[in-house]
């Protein structure tokens, strides 16, 4: 599950970009115990339960104060360590609509025909319009899916119907109306940018492209005469920007974007980055488990992009063992696995359309991108649509709806752990039969 990541050299008065000298020490404590007191602590910030973050201009001192110390469970520094690059638009791209049989599209979006991941399994897409045709769209219920990322286009054409908003905030009142400890974060939030005192904000824009592609393969409005369709039909795209541009996510920024994303109502996180360099052992992992115990959240994230296996060569999170986790690898319009895509007969879990996926970008503009960040949103949206007409589903239930539905691939057999490419059709069936 590897996406590829985003950094922008940002100048701000107050504002500042995590560095990579490590200024941020996650501390997690033991059942019943409380912080001790501590010197050289600018700010204490509680990311869920007894886990927290201290923010110190000295982290040995800050060490050395805790050490020993029987409350603590764990320690773990953060900071960035492995800068990769993210995919961006490919202007060579050789999908093109005169390739594509668009005759059973159920879409008035005049640019949906590039999107060949519309199309039937045995046309190696993922059975979207045919899914359509026989399901439509009545009697759904709303998903909100948290797209953790380089940010989005809230203004994009083909995006602003379907973006997230906090219901409980007032925009541009500078007070926290709703009480959640983040003022004004009308459309989510920025854990790259913080305040003074190492608060997240909340301009979410997106400064690269990434994040945009991602929501519009998700949830781009559909039969508005505009662009292309998304898969899903009843989505709201809450966008989190937490990949920079240059692509070096940290723990902390990610912990973060998962238990807000999660408090706020998503049902579904689409996670299109990740690394080899596993920088702690326990704060994704943890958080994790506290979204799916306390808010039944799925997450799904990409495998990478180093043609490599996984289960031999960890990337991060893909490889950790999350029961809310789905991990993707990427396919092709011809129907094999993606030259690029990561793969492994344990941690990889299904695979989906990721090479030349046309989609959204920032100012109203389209554009193909391959990578497994781009078989993540088809996955995610194929998950919200199922999740969107059997909403009593479980997060356990929808992994084991996208994993159990799956056209078999005969190459991908030792590939990964379904063997196969999911399928929105198949996964609707398979979901009705769930009581």
């Amino acid at each position: 599950m590897k996406l590829l990541l985003v950094t922008t050299m940002l100048l701000s008065l107050n504002l500042s970009l995590a560095s990579d000298t490590p200024t941020e020490l996650i501390v997690k404590l033991k059942p019943g115990t409380n912080l001790p007191t501590l010197t050289n602590v600018k700010s204490v910030q509680n990311l869920f339960g007894t886990t927290y973050v201290l923010r110190t201009n000295d982290i040995k001192a800050l060490l050395n104060q805790l050490k020993n110390n029987p409350a603590i469970e764990y320690t773990e520094r953060n900071h960035r360590s492995e800068r990769r690059t993210l995919p961006l638009p490919d202007k060579n791209s050789t999908i093109t609509s005169d390739k594509l049989n668009a005759q059973d599209s159920q879409f008035n979006d005049p640019l949906v025909s590039r999107v060949w991941s519309f199309l039937d399994a045995a046309q190696n897409g993922v059975s979207v319009n045919s899914a359509y045709k026989l399901y439509g769209t009545s009697n759904t219920s709303p998903v909100i899916v948290a797209v953790v990322d380089t940010g989005v286009d809230t203004q994009h054409e083909d995006l602003k119907d379907v973006i997230w908003k906090n219901p409980g905030e007032i925009p541009g009142n500078g007070i926290d109306d709703d009480n959640n400890g983040y003022i004004d974060d009308v459309y989510g939030i920025n854990t790259l940018i913080r305040d003074a005192n190492g608060k997240a904000t909340v301009n979410n824009k997106d400064t690269h492209s990434h994040g945009t592609h991602v929501s519009g393969t998700i949830a781009a409005k559909q039969n508005n005469g505009i662009g292309i369709a998304g898969i899903a039909s009843n989505v709201k795209i809450m966008g989190i920007r937490t990949v920079p541009n240059d692509g070096d996510e940290t723990d902390v920024d990610v912990a973060e974007a998962f238990v807000y994303a999660a408090k706020n109502g998503a049902k579904i996180i689409n996670c299109s980055f990740g690394k080899s360099n596993n920088e702690g052992k326990r704060l994704i992992p943890d958080t994790l488990k506290y979204i799916a115990d306390n808010y039944g959240v799925l997450v799904i994230a990409a495998a990478g992009n180093e043609s490599s296996d996984i289960d031999k060569n960890p990337t991060y999170p893909a490889s950790f063992d999350n029961a809310n986790l789905l991990i993707i690898a990427a396919s092709s319009s011809g129907g094999g696995m993606s030259y690029f895509s990561n793969y492994g007969k344990i941690n990889v879990d299904v695979a989906a359309p990721g090479s030349n996926i046309f989609s959204t970008v920032p100012g109203n503009k389209y554009e193909s991108m391959s990578g497994t960040s781009m078989a993540t949103p088809t996955t995610v949206g194929v998950a919200a649509e199922i999740l969107s007409h059997y909403p009593q589903l479980t997060y356990k239930q929808l992994k084991d709806v996208l994993i159990n539905s799956v056209t078999k691939v005969d190459s991908f057999k030792n590939k990964m752990f379904s063997g196969g490419r999911i399928d929105l059709l198949k996964g609707l069936e398979n979901a009705s039969t769930i009581h």
